[in-house]
């Protein structure tokens, strides 16, 4: 991706509003405290003081633009600002004085007036530095606060950028183990020459037209996903009716919550897969959610099928819905086990619904 090329000003910089109102202020100070030096009228101060201070101004934010322009990036910032502010300082005070004599000669003949000048070139060489130092910290303060800020800006979309691929990564994980698990599911009835592989195969099919484009959809809630529960337990339920019943019980204020797609499905195929089609009895799944009065969201699949070995580890796809679960809300989103009395085991999704990734 290639980045545009830093544009220099083809005029040199003006002063901005505010620095011409700060020094206006500061001109102001200064000839109410001069002008008892100058044994002058204190307007006449303050008209010689403003005109002084406006070049000197100008020669600050000039020398700004001559800084990034032509000067070698060896010489500091500060030191160019700085001088050009110093150099113009007694032309400054020159041309006031010479203003108020009408002409250079008169200028030069006026005792009164070169002494004037000198310390008005005096004041004008102690102040302005002072001035220049202070505006130039306070905009090197500016300057680091907006690259904090911009590099925390560029930290939160790559930070966003890495979740959403992460997520596609595991979205990729769990899309053939679902569809390829479903087909088998239809290719054991066919085998078997049940009556009930046709129907099967055509709720499948409209399953998967249902299915196929929320696979990868980011803006999923619950409510889709509890669709998809529901018309894959109709299925199973064709497939083995009378070892498998089903209860889908959601909070209604939940449906609207955004939810990583198929997380729930992968859950309750596992417990179709390791719970129930393992039992010689069949059993019960019950898929729900609730939200506690600390916003706490509980979400939970819990089958009544054999349960789970002592010895038995967390698969890919419970590993996989944790992984997403965490990259959705937060590292603080949890997945509990719990064994079911007296057989059969239950799965309980735990997250607070506005934590920040």
């Amino acid at each position: 991706m290639k980045t545009a090329a830093p544009t220099t000003p083809r005029w040199p910089a003006l002063p901005r509003p505010r620095q011409i109102v700060v020094v206006l202020i500061i001109s102001v100070l200064i000839a109410w405290v001069t002008t008892p030096v100058f044994q002058s009228p204190f307007w006449l101060v303050l008209r010689r003081t403003t005109f002084i201070s406006m070049v000197m101004l100008l020669a600050f934010t000039v020398s700004g633009t001559w800084r990034l322009l032509w000067l070698p990036r060896w010489i500091p910032h500060w030191l160019v600002r700085v001088a050009a502010v110093c150099l113009l300082a007694p032309f400054a005070s020159l041309a006031a004085y010479v203003a108020i004599a009408g002409s250079f000669m008169n200028f030069i003949k006026a005792n009164n007036l070169l002494s004037g000048f000198a310390t008005s070139t005096i004041f004008a060489l102690f102040f302005g530095p002072l001035v220049a130092v202070a505006a130039i910290k306070r905009e090197d303060k500016q300057r680091e606060r907006a690259d904090r800020l911009q590099l925390e800006l560029e930290k939160n979309a790559l930070e966003r950028e890495v979740l959403d691929a992460r997520l596609r990564l595991l979205q990729a994980q769990i899309e053939p183990h679902f569809l390829f698990n479903t087909l088998a599911n239809v290719q054991a009835l066919v085998e078997a020459g049940s009556e009930n592989a046709a129907p099967v195969l055509r709720h499948l099919i409209a399953y998967l037209r249902a299915a196929m484009p929320r696979l990868n959809d980011a803006e999923a809630t619950l409510e889709n996903e509890m669709q998809l529960v529901s018309a894959y337990l109709e299925i199973m339920h064709m497939r083995m009716p009378d070892r498998l019943q089903f209860e889908l019980r959601l909070a209604p204020e939940l449906k609207s919550l955004r939810f990583p797609a198929m997380a729930m499905l992968t859950l309750v195929e596992n417990a179709v897969r390791h719970g129930i089609d393992p039992s010689t009895e069949g059993g019960r799944i019950e898929v729900g959610g609730k939200q506690d009065a600390n916003n706490m969201v509980t979400l939970w699949v819990a089958d009544t099928g054999i349960g789970m070995a002592e010895t038995a580890v967390p698969g890919t796809g419970l590993t996989n819905v944790k992984a997403r679960l965490q990259a959705c809300f937060g590292k603080d989103a949890r997945v509990d086990l719990h064994e079911q009395t007296p057989h059969g085991l239950r799965v309980e999704l735990i997250f607070h619904p506005g934590a920040k990734v």
